[in-house]
């Protein structure tokens, strides 16, 4: 047996391969299995969060029934399975995983809803209207040029920072030629 103590190698092939991708929404279509596959998982690691979609996509997944005690606040507030901290905490506390609890850098943000999306949007299109017609053009070609590579609000930061910069160097030399 492969799993038997002391036992690493394996010689032979696996025996039955599967022919077809396991899909987990042939057989059933309840809403319990549509919730589970839209689910969002955030913050937490990536490693947590490759073993919570593996658990959805091959149907491992167990939702929480009510709500559990979060290991910081001591408040029922956890909604997701597999977290051991709340939302709240994790945010709290510099970035902590809510299902292994470790502090890291890589913590996956959630994805802004569709109202934060819409008010970015909006917001964006109010600054690009402020700009002059020759840093409007600048920033459109920017982000036709870019591809969806990096998100809009960064490109117009980025080159508003630019033109900030060489202002502010332009007023420099302009005053040494003063003095």
């Amino acid at each position: 047996m492969s799993t038997q103590k002391g036992n690493t190698k394996r010689i032979r092939r696996q025996k039955y391969q599967n022919h077809t991708v396991f899909k987990n929404n042939v057989h059933d279509t309840t809403v319990k299995t549509k919730n589970m596959n839209d689910l969002d998982v955030s913050r937490v690691c990536p490693r947590c969060k490759d073993v919570i979609e593996w658990k959805i996509k091959y149907k491992k997944y167990k939702p929480l029934t009510v709500p559990k005690k979060c290991t910081k606040c001591d408040q029922k507030t956890i909604l997701h399975a597999y977290h051991i901290i709340c939302d709240e905490c994790s945010s709290e506390n510099n970035g902590l995983c809510a299902k292994c609890g470790k502090n890291g850098e890589d913590i996956v943000p959630p994805k802004p809803t569709e109202l934060e999306l819409i008010r970015e949007k909006n917001e964006f299109e109010r600054e690009l209207k402020l700009l002059p017609e020759r840093k409007r053009r600048t920033v459109l070609r920017h982000i036709k040029k870019s591809d969806g590579e990096e998100s809009p609000r960064t490109i117009l930061n980025r080159l508003l920072a630019n033109s900030r910069k060489n202002i502010s160097e332009i007023g420099r030399a302009s005053c040494r030629e003063r003095v």
